[in-house]
């Protein structure tokens, strides 16, 4: 009862003092694992991630007014240098979308910030990083080309998706609030509306730091999460949304305005390392990320949109347009770590999201409720992963 009451304590100071939301560890849900510094993507050096959070409106859904539960989030790989990355992508269940990967497969270079938003509103934030570009002279040619990467899920049971609410100033905000160090995690920018294993779901973060011989790599992740069945859930091993079937499910007081059946949905990840991986190796971390999401009860249904990207910051001159380039290259016989890192920082960063995510309430009173701590962690220790 005492550690209980530290822990609590603990909880509250983050949150009053920092504004931080408690995270999976600080509710003592046990992970594998070497975290990094923050426990986040941007633990990954140069790596920053902003938001723009569209909150308003409550009642009815009226369209193209409200409520409204959505935004965008960005991901910049080597921050606002224009120096593009080796880069892969997968995909487990391609209902979906992410643009811009058909050049990243010919070329192997991501060559612009990763953006990840709800479904309706891909075409005007890859518009708006396309405009965001010319007035930042991202390109320093007179003539260019690019392909933006923009990602999304639904959030059409809280969200006005119909109502197209992402404007162009949204995408500019999440670009330009870009930072390192501590990102806020749950019901903020793409994850605004989103809802994951029967709970409220949304944008989470992990790392994992590995040794490779003489050398320290780091694994980063970021995930935008809105799929899976409740009755799938299960953290730290224990079948917490069997336990949890009758509690706190899912009210819905209108449909939205589309079919969903249970456990579909959607989730994009973002990996992020340091090591010197080359294209055909990162596509490799990527087919690496279902086990993560499988771990916590992702099944990747026919109506799931699941894909996933990974990029490598290692190899800084590797983009060249006229010059032969030299770069180093981590042997395949080396690269189980990495793997490994990959689906523990992956099934770390969706525990995350679900634990910082709070109780919203959408579109026509419709609402998805926050992962009740206090029960997962009774749970935990009914199992005895935690005493």
């Amino acid at each position: 009862m005492k550690q209980i009451s530290i822990t609590l304590c603990l909880i509250i100071f983050q949150i009053f003092i920092y504004g931080q939301k408690p995270r999976a560890r600080d509710i003592g849900i046990p992970f594998e694992g070497l975290t990094g510094k923050y426990n986040a993507i941007t633990d990954v050096k140069g790596v920053e991630v902003g938001y723009s959070t569209i909150i308003s409106g409550l009642g009815k859904n009226v369209l193209g007014k409200g409520p409204v539960r959505t935004g965008v989030t960005a991901i910049l790989p080597r921050s606002r240098n224009n120096n593009p990355v080796y880069a892969n992508w997968y995909s487990l269940n391609g209902n979906g979308e992410m643009t811009g990967t058909t050049w990243i497969t010919e070329s192997g270079f991501l060559e612009t910030p990763i953006m990840i938003t709800n479904t309706n509103s891909v075409g005007i934030v890859r518009d708006a990083v396309l405009k965001w570009f010319v007035e930042k002279h991202w390109y320093k040619e007179n003539w260019w080309y690019t392909y933006p990467v923009v990602a999304e899920t639904y959030d059409g049971f809280l969200n006005d998706i119909y109502g197209f609410h992402v404007k162009e100033s949204n995408a500019y905000e999440a670009l330009n609030s870009a930072s390192t160090g501590k990102i806020r995690e749950g019901n903020v920018g793409g994850g605004t509306g989103m809802m994951c294993l029967g709970f409220k779901g949304g944008t989470g973060t992990s790392s994992r730091i590995v040794e490779i011989k003489d050398s320290t790599y780091t694994i980063g992740v970021l995930v935008q999460s809105n799929f899976g069945a409740k009755k799938n859930l299960t953290i730290a091993g224990v079948p917490v949304g069997k336990e949890l079937r009758d509690t706190l499910n899912y009210e819905l007081t209108a449909s939205p305005m589309s079919f969903k059946q249970e456990g579909e949905g959607s989730i994009i990840v973002v990996v992020a390392t340091d090591a010197p991986l080359l294209p055909h190796q990162l596509k490799r971390i990527a087919a690496r990320v279902p086990i993560g999401i499988g771990n916590v009860g992702g099944r990747g249904e026919n109506g799931s949109g699941d894909i996933f990207i990974a990029f490598s910051t290692g190899n800084v001159s590797a983009f060249q347009r006229q010059n032969f380039s030299k770069i180093d290259q981590l042997p395949n016989d080396l690269i189980n770590p990495l793997f490994e890192a990959t689906v523990q920082a992956v099934e770390e960063a969706i525990i995350n999201a679900m634990v910082a995510a709070e109780t919203m309430e959408g579109i026509n009173g419709n609402k998805a409720h926050a992962l009740p701590h206090n029960l997962v962690v009774e749970l935990l220790k009914k199992y005895k992963r935690i005493k």
